[in-house]
């Protein structure tokens, strides 16, 4: 028999992304803090943990040494949805194999890879079940296998799913590994489950499988925020559920008193968190219960930080495949429920947040409090070419009403075994892949670009846009949180610092600014071009009189007041 005590156990993390789970840095997923929580429970000591990202693996070969030596290989990863992604990248088939190849030890594979695999992560495949050469993949949850396991003796486990009562030990046990992280503890958000499973039954989604909804107690939730925050976490979202208006309630209904613990509560523990944000919150509950779902939705918008998005589930606005798929919303109701969300919480915060108009000359200078995106899902059952213009009709009718929505998320399915999209596969994904590239090209440029706009207008500041890489004589960078902006910055700055940004101008999904305020004597010659009203022309004259005193020493057409400011009296190089 093994001495939990004395095992070595190194887990991998090749990120994961499901409907609602996030995983892929800068997030951090529940599995591994949830897998070593377990572990340490079962007696493995948190010393005897190694704990390192895919990417990390591959920047430093050195570092398989920890996956050759360890008593426990585990590795945890796995896309039920596609998705592009800066900050790292998902783990392919070919490098799981690999990494159970090195191991010398016991190995256990688990997370959403247990749903199965395609030969590459992206959308239109079918998934297949594989076990990629592992000693035990666990069908049930990991963090219960990766504990059964070291309790066995490294003999076996039986597949099962873990109950609330473990997760309240496990969630906080863990939360150590998050020092572990190459991005602690700036440039990480902690993903942050309240349940998991949902009530209903789309034909696609991979939710479903985890059963009916299963809801942690706020307390829970809070404890395991208290110990993230503790180690150093400063950025936490409630994405790891299928609606966050339901929790605490019976997987239907809001119940806002339960809402307001969990917010209030984190908000106690958490004093100076930075990013406060959610992910999914189903527009049935806001058609079904109106009144509650208000409250619930005012509650958050009181708790949460500014650019959060509550990821609505419409799928499809053509009755055709919302029939055959067992969709939930039409599209006349998810339009009411968008409402709503722009009503009772699409206001920029300021110097009095409740007076704050949602956009226009007088808003303020701030992302919108919450808004609602728009998930659409393409190769479903019953889609046909009328489809795609029911899609496009209900955006534009969103747009016409003068709406926000902070994203229109755009992908085609990926069918897993145990959702009835299997029987289908990618077939239809496959017939529509040219209508599909042909109309997502088409939303990008008549709906998101003059939306971005509405949300995102000129002046409005994105503080602490964290620079992340440089391409074509750029900087990009994004702020944490959900769905963040991707910024373009003129020049070529330190990556890995903040910085503090005006939005200048709009592309299709990303924005352009410049630093916050922007200091006329020491600004380049293409951070002057890029503000509104100034170009390459106006930005020379401006050079060639520095230094100023004022702006009011400035001699051009173009207001800049919003944008700049006189820091500096130096001249100019």
């Amino acid at each position: 028999m093994t001495d939990p005590a004395e095992l070595s156990v190194t887990i991998v993390d090749g990120y994961v992304d499901e409907p609602a789970h996030f995983g892929v840095p800068p997030y951090i997923s529940t599995y591994p803090r949830f897998t070593a929580g377990a572990l340490v429970d079962a007696g493995v000591a948190p010393a005897n943990i190694a704990y390192h990202t895919i990417d990390e693996l591959r920047d430093d070969r050195m570092k398989w040494g920890d996956v050759a030596d360890a008593d426990l290989f585990i590795y945890l990863g796995g896309m039920t949805v596609p998705g592009k992604y800066v900050g790292g990248t998902p783990a392919e088939p070919d490098e799981v194999r690999e990494l159970a190849w090195t191991a010398d030890g016991t190995t256990l594979m688990g997370g959403p890879v247990r749903f199965g695999v395609g030969d590459e992560n992206a959308g239109g495949q079918e998934m297949e079940r594989k076990d990629l050469d592992y000693d035990f993949v666990a069908k049930g949850d990991v963090e219960a296998a990766a504990h059964d396991l070291v309790a066995s003796g490294l003999e076996g486990f039986g597949d099962r799913m873990r109950d609330n009562e473990e997760l309240d030990r496990w969630a906080a046990k863990g939360a150590f590994v998050v020092e572990d992280h190459p991005n602690h503890p700036d440039y990480l958000i902690a993903e942050l489950e309240t349940s998991r499973g949902c009530a209903y039954r789309c034909s696609f989604c991979t939710e479903p499988l985890y059963g009916d909804p299963g809801f942690r107690s706020a307390e829970s939730v809070v404890r395991e925020v208290e110990a993230l925050y503790e180690r150093g976490v400063r950025h936490f979202r409630l994405g790891r559920q299928a609606d966050i208006l339901a929790f605490g309630g019976d997987g239907e209904a809001p119940n806002p008193d339960a809402l307001r613990r969990l917010y209030a509560g984190i908000r106690e523990v958490a004093p100076d968190l930075e990013t406060l944000h959610l992910d999914n919150m189903n527009p049935v509950t806001i058609v079904d219960y109106p009144e509650r779902s208000r409250e619930a939705i005012r509650i958050i918008a009181e708790h949460n930080t500014a650019g959060d998005t509550a990821a609505f589930g419409l799928e499809s606005a053509d009755p055709v495949v919302r029939e055959e798929n067992n969709l939930l919303v039409t599209a006349d109701e998810c339009l009411e429920a968008v409402r709503v969300v722009n009503e009772e919480a699409g206001w920029r915060p300021g110097d009095d947040p409740s007076d704050a108009p949602t956009h226009g000359d007088d808003a303020a200078d701030r992302l919108p409090k919450l808004l609602p995106g728009i998930n659409l899902v393409h190769g479903l059952q019953g889609e046909r070419e009328e489809t795609f213009e029911h899609n496009k009709r209900f955006l534009q009718r969103v747009y016409d009403e003068g709406l926000m929505l902070r994203r229109i998320n755009i992908r085609q399915v990926m069918a897993f075994a145990g959702t009835e999209m299997s029987d289908t596969g990618a077939d239809i994904a496959a017939d529509h892949k040219k209508l599909f590239k042909q109309y997502k090209r088409e939303v990008r440029e008549e709906i998101d670009r003059p939306m971005l706009r509405r949300v995102v207008p000129a002046g409005t500041v994105l503080p602490d846009v964290h620079l992340e890489y440089h391409q074509d004589g750029k900087t990009f960078g994004r702020q944490l949180g959900t769905y963040p902006l991707l910024v373009a910055i003129p020049g070529e700055r330190e990556l890995g610092t903040t910085l503090d940004v005006a939005v200048v101008d709009h592309g299709f999904r990303s924005v352009t600014g410049v630093p916050h305020p922007l200091d006329l004597n020491a600004a380049s010659m293409d951070e002057l071009a890029a503000l509104p009203g100034v170009g390459q022309s106006t930005a020379g004259d401006i050079v060639v009189n520095r230094p100023y005193g004022s702006l009011h020493d400035l001699d051009i057409d173009a207001d800049l007041s919003q944008f700049a400011a006189v820091e500096s009296m130096g001249s100019a190089d």
